[in-house]
């Protein structure tokens, strides 16, 4: 069993009595799951939320299915363990490999960033690209998606894999950054794309870098924002919806806490206490 939690004493009495009150999992490979948390304290105030950062095995992009199914079951399990009422899988990589097969395995509800970033992305335009990880780009799971949504637009899909380390880095403003990014817009910009999709939630950080390399009239999505109100309808669906005043935000991790805390304090705004998740002992260790 895992390590007592600031929730426990709570947990049982949410599960039975009132299962409304109990968190909502979160879970990327890293920070980039951060830009959906942004989302949920925005438009859903009210929700208690754990944020899993599986960053001893990031990036997520470069693993194979079997990997990151493995990897999605393990967290999930253990987020079930902690009794969430609802999932968010805060992962492009993880959407787009492994979505299908976990909800079929748990009986939680689970939601993936692809399908409502999809739909935005056919309302902003016609002409879209997509810079995702080489996993999401080679599934070709936003194309299949967009496509079955509006058959008469036009996708263009770019594998960008040094972002994710970049921006877990902490190099958003690097020069090398700068030219990383100029190097994967070009062939989009090349083809005079309307809209451009974050096909990973680590994305939306670049956003003042992308911005100054596109064109003024390309429109960003970010499934980030559209994935949360799909919770919000899931939620009042279920009638799971909180109306009392959430738990403060649990942080874990698979990797170094210190390292996660320092990357997450410009996006959070405060030095987060971080937990340790070790899935070899099922052990919980706090920083």
């Amino acid at each position: 069993m895992y390590s007592s939690s600031i929730f426990d004493g709570h947990l049982d009495d949410f599960s039975a009595q009132e299962p409304q009150r109990a968190p909502i999992g979160v879970f990327d490979s890293g920070v980039g799951g951060l830009t959906v948390l942004r989302q949920l304290y925005r438009h859903l105030p009210n929700e208690s939320i754990i944020y899993f950062g599986d960053t001893a095995r990031l990036p997520y992009g470069i693993r194979s299915q079997a990997e990151i199914l493995q990897y999605v079951r393990e967290i999930l399990n253990w987020m079930q363990q902690q009794r969430v009422k609802m999932v968010v899988m805060a992962c492009n990589t993880s959407s787009a490999l492994a979505l299908e097969i976990v909800r079929r395995e748990f009986s939680m509800p689970i939601i993936g960033v692809i399908l409502p970033g999809a739909k935005a992305a056919v309302v902003e335009g016609k002409r879209i690209g997509v810079i995702a990880t080489p996993a999401t780009a080679k599934s070709n799971a936003y194309r299949r998606a967009i496509l079955e949504i509006d058959p008469n637009v036009q996708v263009w899909q770019v594998s960008c894999p040094e972002f994710v380390p970049l921006i877990e880095q902490n190099r958003i403003n690097d020069p090398y950054t700068h030219e990383v990014a100029r190097s994967y817009l070009e062939p989009l910009i090349q083809q005079e794309i309307d809209t451009l999709v974050y096909g990973c939630t680590h994305y939306p950080h670049l956003a003042p870098v992308l911005r100054s390399l596109l064109p003024s009239q390309v429109k960003l999505v970010d499934p980030a924002v559209h994935v949360v109100a799909a919770c919000t309808q899931e939620l009042d669906l279920l009638g799971l919806s909180n109306t009392n005043p959430p738990l403060p935000t649990r942080f874990a991790v698979s990797g170094c806490p210190q390292q996660f805390a320092k990357s997450s304090v410009q996006w959070l705004g405060h030095t987060p206490t971080v937990e340790v998740v070790d899935f070899s002992d099922t052990a919980i260790s706090h920083f």
